[in-house]
């Protein structure tokens, strides 16, 4: 996918499914399967779970574009040159170093870079990406969110860490383009996956909510 889609698809469906843990291929496939069925299309892998780049591949290979899969926790230049060989459609960071965005925007591909305070989201944004994980958020709370995203409204936050049913849907509701559900949606690699597929739902039900509908799945 061209990095304009990826950040188009990533703000339509606003969840972004991150897989950390034991997530070899054969179980990656197996989740990103049942979480397409329940219509979340965007999937995160990360660099410090089982066989990252192979699990990948294998999701690129067998879903092609009908998924947007990327690589979170790549913390530096060689390894986001190698997700990007891979086939990642966007690359995440927990933090910003310039150097890894360098790297990504180069390949003109959609780079997140983690920030949390201010001065990092302004120096983020000077180099031209076009959106900022807030990491980790979750125990700072949507309050400490409202109050940065007040000064810097003409940037866009993906909220990420500890994200669940009961804080995604106040995220988007205070102007998140999209949140980053990790543990509480995907498991550690062991949950069976009726579990996964209910806690899709019920994710994707606050958000459809926060953003003024009504809820148009069962949980």
């Amino acid at each position: 996918m061209q990095s304009e889609q990826v950040d188009a698809l990533i703000e339509e469906t606003a969840i972004v499914a991150v897989m950390r843990g034991a997530f070899g291929p054969e179980t990656a496939l197996e989740l990103v399967e049942t979480l397409l069925e329940s219509g979340i299309r965007v999937f995160e892998f990360t660099m410090n779970s089982d066989d990252p780049i192979g699990a990948l591949k294998a999701a690129k290979a067998q879903f092609g574009e009908e998924a947007c899969i990327g690589m979170g926790t790549v913390l530096s230049p060689d390894d986001a040159n190698a997700v990007i060989d891979a086939g990642a459609d966007f690359v995440v960071s927990p933090a910003f170093q310039p150097e890894v965005v360098e790297a990504v925007l180069a390949r003109d591909v959609l780079m997140v870079p983690g920030v949390i305070t201010p001065s990092e989201a302004l120096a983020a944004w000077a180099m031209g990406v076009k959106a900022l994980k807030l990491f980790p958020i979750g125990p700072l709370s949507v309050g400490y969110f409202k109050a940065m995203f007040g000064a810097l409204n003409h940037m866009r936050f993906m909220c990420n860490g500890n994200i669940d049913d009961q804080n995604a849907g106040e995220f988007v509701r205070a102007g998140a383009i999209a949140v980053g559900a990790a543990g509480w949606l995907t498991g550690d690699g062991s949950w069976p996956l009726n579990r996964i597929r209910s806690r899709a739902r019920i994710l994707q039900n606050s958000i459809a909510v926060a953003r003024g509908g009504q809820p148009y799945l069962e949980a």
